[in-house]
Parts: structure tokens; sequence; C-alpha cells
């Protein structure tokens, strides 16, 4: 009896073939940007939840339903939303 896995919600697959399609949509992006002088910054994917907890509060739906969270107390770490 094989495992079922599916997709996490509001997670997808950039498969071969799209792939190219984001990269040369991204690329014309980056030119169009650099002209008026933006350049690129990369925030990171995950925070101590505690950040999120502290700026949006404990009991909201937010934390309770709409974020990915890892780890128990002070390790606790959550996908940004």
């Amino acid at each position: 009896m094989g495992r079922r896995y599916r997709t996490l919600r509001g997670f997808r697959d950039i498969l071969p073939g799209e792939t190219e399609h984001w990269q040369a949509f991204e690329e014309r992006c980056r030119g169009l940007f650099a002209r008026y002088g933006f350049r690129e910054i990369r925030t990171p994917l995950v925070e101590a939840t505690e950040l999120f907890v502290r700026s949006v509060g404990e009991q909201t739906d937010i934390v309770g339903k709409e974020m990915f969270t890892f780890g128990e107390g002070d390790d606790s770490m959550t996908l940004r939303p």
C-alpha cells in the first residue's frame, strides 16, 4: 500500500517548460528595475515565531490558521506569510 503525497496548500512546483518562462520574466524585470535604480533584496524565508506573535497577537486567525510553524518555545520558527 503506497503512501499518497500531495502538495502543501499554497505551494506548487514550477516544472521544466514553465521554469524558463519565469526565468525570462524575472530577467526582464531585473533589467527594468535596474534602469530605475532599484536593486534586489532577499528576505529570510523563515523568522522567529516570536516576531509574528508580537506584531499580530498570539490569538489571531493569522497566527492560528495561516502560519506554518516548526519547533517549540525559543526554537520556534515560522515560514514568512
